[in-house]
């Protein structure tokens, strides 16, 4: 209709320019035709994502998960800020550059930061999802989390708006507060296939959507190819039933 208007939006630094900006963005698409339906093409841009593991068992897969994001998420030219709490680091360890590089995210653009308290942790967040060097920006939170409530929460989106990141928020348990997220993820481990020299393969992710702001939830299990940076659909094949044990061999008439 601007268009057709002759209307020439203020690129300043305004509501208008912020508009346009998050418009123009592309959403972050996994690849897979139902879960990128479910979106509405993906992943929302210049918005906040919440990413926590089914359990404490998971914290590994949900932090695997949340890398894989970042590496797709990555631009030519930009950086990906991971945030941590010092306890944080002390929980799950610390972000480990050679690792990085083997999930498929470059050591050399990322950038972390390790922060006292989970205050400290919010306030860097907002402050640097509104930079535009960076792609996304990532904060990790133990027992603290409750401080990212509903009102924390909209000021990250509105930073995310205003830079134009994705901003993911990587709980490292479950929160029932009220968060204004695009989505919020609940990640597990999937059992994954060994290689073609039967070491380890690709990462693989049980995936629950529980809010989505776009449409529908559900459920996906995924795979990471950390070589081309995508996700694949992921699936095991059913073994077949066992003869030599009785209750597992076909019956067969005796007469």
């Amino acid at each position: 209709m601007a268009r057709i208007e002759g209307y020439q939006p203020d690129l300043g630094t305004g509501e208008s320019a912020e508009r346009v900006f998050t418009q123009k963005a592309r959403p972050l698409a996994f690849g897979l035709p139902s879960l990128d339906r479910a979106l509405q093409g993906g992943l929302a841009p210049a918005a906040l994502h919440e990413v926590t593991p089914a359990a404490m068992t998971d914290l590994g897969s949900a932090i695997g998960f949340t890398l894989a994001l970042a590496a797709r998420a990555l631009k030519p030219r930009k950086s990906v800020l991971w945030i941590a709490t010092d306890f944080a680091t002390l929980e799950a360890g610390g972000t480990y550059g050679l690792g990085c590089d083997l999930a498929g995210l470059s050591a050399r653009h990322l950038i972390v930061v390790k922060v006292a308290r989970a205050a400290d942790a919010l306030w860097a967040m907002e402050e640097a999802l509104k930079c535009r060097a960076l792609s996304c920006v990532v904060a990790e939170l133990t027992g603290d989390a409750p401080m990212a409530d509903l009102t924390a929460t909209r000021r990250l989106t509105l930073a995310a708006r205003e830079g134009g990141a994705f901003g993911f928020l990587l709980r490292h348990r479950g929160s029932r507060l009220t968060s204004s997220a695009e989505t919020r993820w609940r990640v597990s481990a999937a059992r994954g296939e060994p290689d073609a020299f039967g070491g380890l393969g690709r990462a693989a992710f049980s995936l629950s959507l529980h809010k989505n702001r776009r449409g529908p939830t559900g459920h996906w299990t995924i795979a990471w190819d950390h070589h081309e940076r995508a996700f694949e659909a992921h699936s095991l094949g059913v073994a077949a039933a066992a003869l030599d044990r009785q209750d597992r061999a076909p019956l067969q008439s005796a007469g």
